[in-house]
C-alpha cells in the first residue's frame, strides 16, 4: 500500500512540487543557520577562554571581587609550590601564568620627547620558557610582520595601533603603569613584531610581552594575576569544569582569607554562563517558530490541495474505504515529502556549510565596535545533532500541516462528495 502511495504522490506534480520545495529550503535555512551560530559559539568559547577565562581561572578571594578591573596588586603571589600541588591534583588541564594589566602607551620621538600616548590592554604571558601560550593566543597565526619576543625587553603590538602610529619594527615604545606597591612603573619595549587576531576588542591596542619582563616592570617577582586552565583537548566540558571547581575550592580555598586562591568556571566569569544560556534559548525560540511557520504554510497548501482533490476522496469513499484510513495516507504522504524535503535540506545545508566552513563569514561590519571576545570570521561547524535539529523540525511541520489540513476530510459529508464527483 506504501509503495502505491508513493508512487501515486511523485506522479502528481501538485501533491509533491510545493511541499518538497517548502520543506527543503526552510530546513537548508535551519541548518546552516544553526551551523553558523555552533561555528559563533565554538570561537567565542575559543576567544574567551585563550585570552580572559581559560575553562577555569585560579585567582585570589580579594581579585575575584573586583575582576572587570584586573586588580594585579591583589594577585597570587609565591604560588609556585601550590601549583605544582594542583597540576598533580588535576592533569588533565594546560596551566597558564598570566598579568593582565592596563598601561599608558608612549612613543618617542627622534629627541626622545613624547610624540603619542594612548591607552593599551597588556598581557604578560610565558613566552620564552613554553609554546602553550602561542598556540592558546593563536600567535603564530596572527603575527603580521616581523617576530614572536625572544630575548627580554621585547614585544607585540597591535598591527593597527602599529600603523596608526608610523612605528617601524625594533621602535622602541614605553609602557607607564603602577607596580603593586602603587608606585609608578616605566618600562622600555622594542616592538619585536605586529599581531592582527581579528577581534576590534583587542585590535584596537594590545601589547603582548613575556610573564618574567612584566613581573619586572610592576614589582610582582614569583606572582601573576591570574591562572588559566584549559582541557588539553581544547574542548569545553561543563560537567568536568563544575566538578574540578567544587573540589578545587573546597581543598584549597580558605573563605577567611582573601588572598587564599578561588578558582572560577568559565560560566562564572563575565556573564559567560547568562549568554551561553540565552543562545540556547534564542535556539529553540528559532527552531520552535520555524517549525510553526512551516506547518500553518503546509497546513494551508494542504487545504488548497485537499479541495483539488476532493474528487478523489469521493472514489475512495464509493469504493469502501473509510474516512480514518484517506487520514492516515495523508499523514502517510506527508511523512514521505517531510523525509523527502529534509534529506534535500540538509544536503544544500552541508554544502553551504562546508564552504562556509573554510572560507568564513566575515563578520567585522558588526564587531567593529564591539567588545566581545570573538573572531571577525566566523565558520560554521556543522555536526550531527546540527542536521537532526533540522531534520526533525522537517519533518515534524510537514506532519503537523497534514494532520490539521486532513482533518477536512471528516468535516465533510460522503453524499456531498458524491456530488461532487458527479459534478
Amino acid at each position: 500500500m506504501l509503495k502505491f502511495l508513493i508512487k501515486g504522490l511523485f506522479r502528481d506534480r501538485h501533491r509533491y512540487l510545493f511541499p518538497l520545495i517548502m520543506v527543503g529550503v526552510g530546513v537548508w535555512m535551519m541548518v546552516f543557520m544553526l551551523s553558523f551560530m555552533n561555528g559563533y559559539t565554538e570561537s567565542f568559547i575559543r576567544q574567551n577562554a585563550g585570552f580572559e577565562t581559560g575553562h577555569l581561572k585560579v585567582v585570589t578571594r580579594a581579585y575575584a571581587e573586583m575582576p572587570d578591573l584586573r586588580p594585579y596588586d591583589l594577585g597570587l603571589l609565591d604560588y609556585q609550590d601550590g601549583l605544582k600541588a594542583w597540576k598533580r591534583d588535576y592533569p588533565q588541564f594546560d596551566w597558564l601564568e598570566r598579568i593582565h594589566f592596563g598601561a599608558l602607551m608612549d612613543v618617542p620621538d627622534a629627541n626622545g620627547d613624547t610624540r603619542e600616548q594612548g591607552n593599551i590592554v597588556g598581557f604578560g604571558v610565558d613566552l620564552f620558557s613554553s609554546r602553550l601560550e602561542r598556540r592558546y593566543m593563536n600567535l603564530d597565526k596572527a603575527l603580521v610582520q616581523g617576530r614572536i619576543p625572544a630575548r627580554p625587553m621585547e614585544a607585540l603590538l597591535s598591527d593597527k595601533a602599529f600603523r596608526k602610529l608610523s612605528l617601524r619594527l625594533g621602535d622602541t615604545i614605553t609602557l607607564i603603569a603602577s607596580d603593586i606597591n602603587g608606585a609608578m612603573a616605566f618600562r622600555n619595549f622594542r616592538v619585536s613584531g605586529t599581531i592582527d587576531f581579528g577581534m576590534e576588542a583587542l585590535d584596537r591596542g594590545a601589547v603582548i610581552a613575556d610573564l618574567s619582563d612584566v613581573r619586572q616592570m610592576l614589582d610582582m617577582e614569583n606572582g601573576a594575576g591570574e591562572i588559566l586552565l584549559l582541557f588539553k583537548d581544547g574542548q569545553y566540558h561543563p560537567r568536568e569544569v563544575a566538578r574540578v571547581r567544587d573540589t578545587f575550592n573546597a581543598r584549597y580555598s580558605d573563605p577567611q582569607d582573601e588572598y587564599s586562591p578561588v578558582m572560577r568556571a568559565m560560566s562564572d566569569q563575565n556573564n559567560f554562563g547568562y549568554l551561553m544560556n540565552m543562545l540556547q534559548s534564542i535556539l529553540g525560540m528559532v527552531s520552535a517558530v520555524f517549525t510553526f511557520i512551516l506547518a500553518v504554510v503546509l497546513w494551508n497548501s494542504g487545504l488548497m490541495n485537499g479541495i483539488r482533490r476532493y474528487s478523489e476522496f469521493g472514489v475512495r469513499l464509493a469504493v469502501g474505504e473509510s474516512k480514518w484510513h484517506i487520514y492516515k495516507s495523508l499523514l502517510a504522504e506527508a511523512l514521505v515529502l517531510g523525509l523527502t524535503g529534509s534529506l534535500i535540506g540538509i544536503l544544500l545545508g552541508l554544502v553551504f556549510s562546508a564552504y562556509f566552513s573554510t572560507h568564513g563569514l566575515d563578520m567585522r561590519v558588526f564587531s567593529r565596535n564591539s567588545s566581545l571576545m570573538a573572531e571577525d570570521m566566523i565558520y560554521t561547524a556543522l555536526d550531527l545533532r546540527t542536521a537532526l535539529a533540522g531534520f526533525i523540525p522537517g519533518v515534524l511541520s510537514n506532519l503537523l500541516g497534514a494532520a490539521l489540513a486532513g482533518i477536512a476530510v471528516f468535516k465533510r459529508q460522503t453524499a456531498r462528495l458524491f456530488n461532487e464527483l458527479e459534478v
